[in-house]
């Protein structure tokens, strides 16, 4: 009896031991989803991992610190990706294709939205948005619709970049600053401006802006096309602008660089371009000869097209609700205010567009033409293939700019890309 007795505690000690250990195929929790469940038992952290692109400023850490200090339910981990935004998402891509958890969050291109959400790699959040009671309205307009999908919102702004319109604020007269700021002009008045101005201070151009076969002329249709509401009319306008005899005779090999060059050096009344160019005009970069107090900022006709990053939560994370609150705290005002004073990025969140600390940490935003083009941002196409979207409205955008000919064809193929 005593030799039994013995046996049977070893065998119950074994078996308490191997249950401990979470042996055996039933470790850990499965949900309905078929992932596992890491909630995590009482008292543990659940890890959130954040996968987003090398930050040079405190930004980044600085909310990541401020979120897992908020609360002690999640802990965010920064996975710090490449900056060469071919590989982050060659990377990211590689991951979700194979179903893997391994990211909770994400950090998106603008353009990427469409493309992961189509494939089925992103989590919906509208009733999550819902919930919390957050309205697309108070988000970045132009970032929200490059994170809606069919009808269904994947993303929120994690810090939105824009097209702007800069002139020259001691050429053009008081009267035309104060419409043109306004974003109440068209690219017809824009066009009859420039007309007005070239030669002026020893200007040589009216207007110039992205035109060459690149991702540049995308965001450029875009623009003029309103979002392709009016192909024929938007690009019979750009073809006006080509030809016109304020325009550069190479206008359709222009990218960004020729841009910033021309205006910056006080060849131009009026270009397009991004942010950056007020940052290389504010520190004098070389070859800069035009002064800040000689530049205006304001919207484009139809709105400026949004570039910049989105936030997304994994739809394979085992941590959805932890991801998600990462996400509403990052894009929210404290999350947002954080990216705008100690990183200098613009916010997402439109009501910070009146904050005092976020003002003064951005000189632009003290420019009333900026912050309207901030709250009139546009999207480029959303499309689960959007590399050949992009592709189709430059080829035949561009075909038809040097040549002037088969506008309605043009216009059928680009319209049959960004619809498809």
């Amino acid at each position: 009896m005593k030799k039994w007795l013995t046996l049977l505690f070893a065998f119950v000690m074994a078996f308490s031991l191997l249950a401990a250990c979470g042996g055996g195929d039933d470790a850990g929790d499965v949900t309905d989803e078929g992932v596992e469940d890491q909630e995590g038992t009482a008292g543990e952290q659940v890890m959130i991992k954040f996968a987003a692109q090398n930050d040079n400023t405190p930004a980044t850490q600085a909310v990541i610190d401020e979120f897992n200090n908020s609360q002690d339910k999640y802990k965010v981990e920064w996975v710090q990706m490449t900056n060469d935004s071919a590989q982050m998402h060659d990377q990211l891509l590689t991951s979700l294709s194979s179903g893997s958890n391994e990211y909770d969050v994400l950090s998106l291109d603008v353009v990427w939205a469409g493309e992961f959400a189509g494939a089925g790699y992103l989590e919906t959040i509208d009733m999550k948005m819902k919930d919390a009671g957050l309205n697309k309205g108070d988000f970045n307009s132009g970032s929200m619709a490059s994170g809606n999908y069919k009808g269904k919102q994947y993303t929120l702004p994690f810090f939105p970049d824009l097209g702007l319109l800069y002139y020259r604020k001691d050429i053009v007269s008081e009267d035309d600053a104060k419409k043109l700021e306004s974003g109440d002009y068209t690219y017809e008045e824009l066009g009859e401006m420039a007309e007005k101005y070239n030669g002026e201070e020893g200007t040589k151009y009216g207007f110039v802006y992205q035109s060459k076969q690149y991702e540049g002329l995308t965001v450029n249709v875009t623009e003029f096309t309103k979002s392709f509401e009016d192909i024929e009319g938007g690009l019979q306008t750009m073809y006006n602008f080509t030809t016109a005899p304020w325009a550069p005779k190479d206008i359709l090999n222009f990218t960004e660089g020729e841009t910033h060059t021309n205006f910056e050096q006080g060849n131009a009344v009026f270009a397009r371009n991004w942010p950056y160019m007020y940052g290389r005009i504010k520190g004098a970069e070389e070859g800069v000869t035009v002064a800040t107090d000689q530049v205006g900022v304001a919207p484009l006709p139809n709105g400026g097209s949004v570039g910049g990053w989105l936030l997304s939560v994994n739809k394979n994370s085992a941590n959805v609700d932890g991801a998600w609150e990462f996400v509403k705290f990052v894009a929210g005002p404290e999350g947002q205010k954080i990216m705008s004073t100690q990183g200098g990025y613009l916010p997402g969140f439109n009501a910070l567009l009146n904050d005092e600390e976020v003002i003064a940490s951005n000189e632009m935003l003290t420019y009333e033409g900026f912050k309207n083009a901030l709250e009139s941002t546009i999207a480029r196409p959303v499309s689960p293939e959007y590399s050949k979207v992009s592709d189709t409205i430059q080829v035949q955008a561009h075909k038809y700019l040097s040549s002037g000919s088969g506008l309605e064809t043009v216009a059928e193929e680009i319209r049959n890309a960004v619809s498809e």
